[in-house]
C-alpha cells in the first residue's frame, strides 16, 4: 500500500514553552580580610612621590622678591595645589587596574556606585555639604573663647582692609560679606572636582584597604598618610606660615582629625560621595576666620586655622559625640546589585 503525502493528515507542531532561566545576581564583593600591604605601599609611594613632582616647579622658583613675581608665576603657584590634589586619584588608578586591588566589584569597593539605598546616601551627602562650615564656625568660636583670635564683628576692619578700594562704605562692606557667606556652598561645589581627586584615593581606596586593621587604626593611619602627603606645600608655609617640621606636624594632626570625620562619612554611608562633598565644603569655608579678623592684630595661624589647634578641639568634640552615640560601630554596606 502506498501513501500519498498530500493526503496525509497534517499534524500541527507542538510548541513547548521553556521557562526562562534566571541567572543569579552577582553577589556583592566581600570586604578585604587582610590589608594588601604591597598595594598600599605602592599607592602611598605614588601619591607622595607624584605630589613632590607636581610641587617641584614652585620649589625651583626664586620667590625672594614677591613684587617681581610675574603673572605666569602667580598662576603656577595658584594652580599647583589644585593639580596636586589629583595625585591620589592617579595612585588609585594604578593600584586598581595594574595591581588589581580589588579584582572585582571596584566601583562598590571605592564607594562610587550604586547610590543605594538612595535615602541614606543623599542624607549623608547633605550632611557632608553643610557640616564643614558649621565645624569651621565652631573652631572660630573656640579660638575666640581661648583668646587666640581677635575678631571685629562690628566694624569688620580686617575684611575692610583686605577689600581695599572696594570698601566704599560700611554698608558696602557688609553687603560683600553677606555675598561671601552666601557663596560658601557654591565655593564647596567649585572645589568638588579637585576634592574628588583626593577623596577617591584617601577615603575611596586607602581607607577600605586598611579597614582589616580595625576602624580606628584605619582611620588614624590613613589620616597620618594624608597629612604627610601635604608636606610639599606645608613646608612652603601653606596654612600655618611655618617652613619646617612644625607645619608638617600641625597639618598631620589636623588631617587625622578631619580624616576621622571624613572617614566616618565614608564608612557610615557606604559611599565616597559624602566625603567628597565634605572635603570641597571644608576647602571653601577654611578661610572663614579671615572675614571677621581685626585689622592690625596678628592672628596665630597654627591656633586659628581650622586645621590648627582650634580645629582640633572642634573636631574632637564632634568625634566624641559620634563615639558616645556609638556611630562608629555602624558600617552598613551599599544595597546589593539588582537582579
Amino acid at each position: 500500500m502506498s501513501l500519498d503525502p498530500h493526503a496525509a493528515q497534517q499534524v500541527p507542531p507542538v510548541h513547548t514553552q521553556v521557562p526562562p532561566v534566571h541567572q543569579p545576581a552577582q553577589p556583592a564583593p566581600e570586604p578585604l580580610t587582610r590589608v594588601p600591604w604591597g598595594s598600599v605601599g605602592l599607592f602611598v609611594a605614588l601619591a607622595l612621590g607624584l605630589a613632590w613632582i607636581v610641587a617641584l616647579p614652585i620649589w625651583l622658583l626664586d620667590l625672594s622678591n614677591p613684587a617681581g613675581i610675574s603673572m605666569g608665576t602667580q598662576l603656577l603657584i595658584q594652580f599647583t595645589p589644585v593639580a596636586m590634589m589629583f595625585t591620589p586619584a592617579i595612585a588609585m588608578l594604578v593600584v586598581v587596574f595594574l595591581a588589581q586591588t580589588p579584582r572585582t566589584g571596584r566601583a562598590r569597593f571605592l564607594g562610587l556606585w550604586p547610590l543605594r539605598p538612595a535615602k541614606r546616601v543623599v542624607w549623608f551627602i547633605v550632611l557632608g555639604a553643610l557640616a564643614p562650615a558649621l565645624l569651621v564656625a565652631l573652631a572660630l568660636l573656640v579660638a575666640t573663647l581661648f583668646g587666640w583670635f581677635t575678631p571685629d564683628f562690628e566694624n569688620l576692619s580686617g575684611f575692610t582692609a583686605a577689600l581695599g578700594p572696594a570698601a566704599t562704605s560700611p554698608e558696602a562692606v557688609r553687603t560683600i560679606l553677606y555675598v561671601q557667606l552666601a557663596m560658601l556652598p557654591i565655593a564647596g561645589l567649585l572645589n568638588l572636582l579637585p576634592a574628588f581627586g583626593e577623596e577617591i584615593g584617601w577615603r575611596g581606596w586607602l581607607l577600605p584597604a586598611l579597614r582589616p586593621l580595625g576602624t580606628w587604626r584605619a582611620l588614624v593611619l590613613s589620616g597620618v598618610i594624608w597629612g604627610v602627603w601635604h608636606a610639599p606645600l606645608t613646608l612652603m608655609g601653606h596654612n600655618f606660615q611655618l617652613f619646617d617640621w612644625r607645619g608638617v606636624a600641625l597639618m598631620t594632626v589636623g588631617s587625622v582629625i578631619f580624616g576621622v570625620l571624613f572617614g566616618w562619612l565614608r564608612l557610615r554611608s557606604g559611599s565616597v560621595w559624602p566625603a567628597v562633598l565634605a572635603h570641597g565644603a571644608l576647602n571653601g569655608a577654611g578661610a572663614l576666620f579671615a572675614l571677621f579678623a581685626m585689622a592690625g592684630v596678628e592672628q596665630p595661624l597654627w591656633l586659628v586655622n581650622p586645621l590648627g589647634v582650634s580645629g582640633w578641639i572642634a573636631g574632637a568634640i564632634v568625634i566624641l559625640v559620634l563615639f558616645v552615640t556609638k556611630q562608629f560601630g555602624k558600617e552598613p554596606g551599599l544595597a546589593p546589585p539588582r537582579r
